[in-house]
């Protein structure tokens, strides 16, 4: 099994050279993450809240604290969610990822308008322990504050990874980490960057976009020749909207398997000296295709 994430070629670059950013909810594009309705009834007791989270643990089944989604009071409220929240954002940081590889979307949104990649992780990697599968719901979880705060076990977060069914295309799966576990970067515009260091093993292939640039091209290139990672760059199919994968690297590395040349990837070796050069700029110089080589759209 497979997990995909959509990036751009900086990001790309920074979790092959081994680090990955986990990402404070508060940070997310969607302001409904991990923001349930709660229900606090007017007699409850104005103490703060301190509710335990458990970042590993699997959704109970059924869910304790649960209100119908029809359920109406005018005691249910986002207000007390959004401290909970305020305390996440201190505390944890989250990867997100997607079971779906071929999502014209989310090629736009996270990978930089077809310009960024597109990078496939082996799921069944130790790395990958603690998967939340995102659920979609058309209503808003509402949620019973008083059962939360008389349970004595720890919440699992995963209960509170609930979207829209707006978002259902994206697949998503997470990992959720303490912030304590991960590693402080630098400061960002708005949360501190936090990531944890990813071993270049679980990387399976990376795709790169229609639009990446010649120069992003051949530096990806650099990065993983002499893996095992596999490398395409993402074309427009000539049929329906999809896109056909240009192989340039097996899962082997170079130079035990030399890469894959056509007249769409010729230009990233055409510099090169020795017969690899040579056979990418006779492809170039004579292929029926060669007039469209790198022409993005």
């Amino acid at each position: 099994m497979s997990l995909y994430k959509y990036l751009s070629i900086d990001i790309l670059k920074k979790v092959i050279a081994g680090k990955i950013r986990f990402t404070q909810p508060g940070a997310f594009n969607d302001p409904f993450e991990m923001l349930p309705e709660l229900y606090v009834p007017e007699n409850f007791d104005k103490k703060e809240i301190n509710i335990r989270f458990d970042v590993i643990a699997p959704r109970r089944n059924p869910s304790i604290g649960d209100l119908k989604l029809d359920y109406a009071s005018d005691y249910c409220s986002d207000i007390t969610s959004r401290k909970i929240l305020k305390s996440l954002n201190q505390s944890i940081g989250i990867l997100c990822l997607s079971k779906n590889h071929e999502s014209l979307l989310m090629w736009s949104h996270y990978a930089d308008n077809y310009s960024g990649a597109v990078i496939e992780f082996d799921a069944e990697h130790e790395f990958f322990q603690g998967q939340i599968e995102v659920h979609y719901h058309e209503r808003r979880p509402i949620k019973d504050i008083g059962t939360y705060l008389n349970n004595n076990e720890a919440i699992p977060i995963s209960e509170l990874c609930v979207k829209s069914d707006q978002w259902i295309d994206e697949a998503e799966v997470r990992l959720v980490r303490s912030l304590t576990d991960c590693i402080k970067d630098k400061e960002g515009d708005k949360f501190p960057i936090y990531v944890m260091d990813i071993p270049i093993d679980c990387i399976k292939s990376v795709i790169m976009g229609e639009r990446t640039l010649l120069e992003h091209q051949r530096e990806v290139w650099e990065l993983v020749k002499e893996t095992n990672i596999s490398l395409s760059l993402a074309a427009i199919s000539n049929w329906g909207y999809e896109f056909r994968p240009e192989l340039i690297k097996s899962n082997e590395p170079y130079p035990k398997v030399n890469p894959f040349i056509s007249p769409r990837t010729a230009h990233i070796f055409k510099d090169f000296t020795g017969d690899l050069g040579e056979l990418a700029r006779w492809m170039i110089e004579n292929h029926k295709l060669s007039c469209i080589v790198n022409q993005t759209v």
